[in-house]
């Protein structure tokens, strides 16, 4: 008996234990991040560790500026491109994921996430770009974690500063001064819509700015912009 009860720790308590411990390490750190600002998310080190495997000197364009400092164009733009729903949810958007995962079914792979802005930040401060269900469960926690410590504005001040925006580009005033030699209060709403067009496929679209659907997508965003209600 005792026997069963030490394999029984050991299978069981112990790993239980250690996720609990991983839960209590990233609520510490997001408790941090309520009043000082990251200096780095995982993402980003692993896109650094990435470029410097071609290049040992590459360094990240990255350059952190307070959410009164980027344009209202931007954040609206970002808003109606990524999560229309950003104020109004409790970090997932639990009709978008099952939206998500209809059409993904029918194309037979993932063409759509259903992922919050609360989700992307969530996987972009802590998580691997791996997809996986057990990734994503840890994102689901995380995103509560964000939402239960952190303002809607909080949230979206980390995520506009630390977002990839190109090859080693990261946060808005980095992609304002990569795009247009401008800094991110300064973009106009045309500039802030062609940004928010980008993330989902930034580095392709940094390689691709002449792309069609970049221009189409643009278009629709601005008519979008207005009615995207800010934190």
């Amino acid at each position: 008996m005792k026997l069963l009860r030490r394999l029984l720790f050991w299978l069981i308590g112990v790993p239980l234990l250690l996720l609990l411990l991983l839960q209590a390490y990233f609520l510490i750190q997001i408790g941090w991040w309520v009043n000082f600002n990251p200096d780095s998310t995982s993402f980003m080190r692993q896109q650094l560790s990435i470029l410097q495997e071609k290049n040992p000197d590459a360094k990240l364009q990255h350059q952190w500026v307070p959410y009164q400092r980027i344009s209202n164009y931007l954040k609206r733009a970002v808003i109606a491109s990524e999560d229309d729903s950003f104020v109004d949810h409790e970090g997932v958007d639990w009709e978008a994921m099952q939206k998500a995962y209809e059409k993904n079914q029918k194309k037979g792979k993932v063409v759509s996430g259903g992922s919050t802005i609360t989700q992307q930040l969530a996987k972009n401060l802590f998580l691997s770009g791996q997809r996986s269900y057990l990734r994503k469960g840890q994102e689901l926690i995380i995103s509560y974690m964000l939402e239960a410590c952190m303002s809607k504005q909080r949230i979206l001040e980390i995520y506009l500063n630390s977002v990839e925006w190109g090859v080693g580009v990261f946060g808005a005033e980095a992609a304002a001064h990569h795009y247009y030699g401008i800094n991110a209060a300064s973009l106009s709403a045309p500039q802030a819509a062609r940004l928010a067009v980008m993330l989902p496929k930034p580095r392709y679209f940094d390689k691709n700015q002449g792309s069609a659907y970049l221009q189409r997508r643009t278009e629709l965003i601005l008519k979008r912009m207005n009615s995207a209600e800010l934190p």
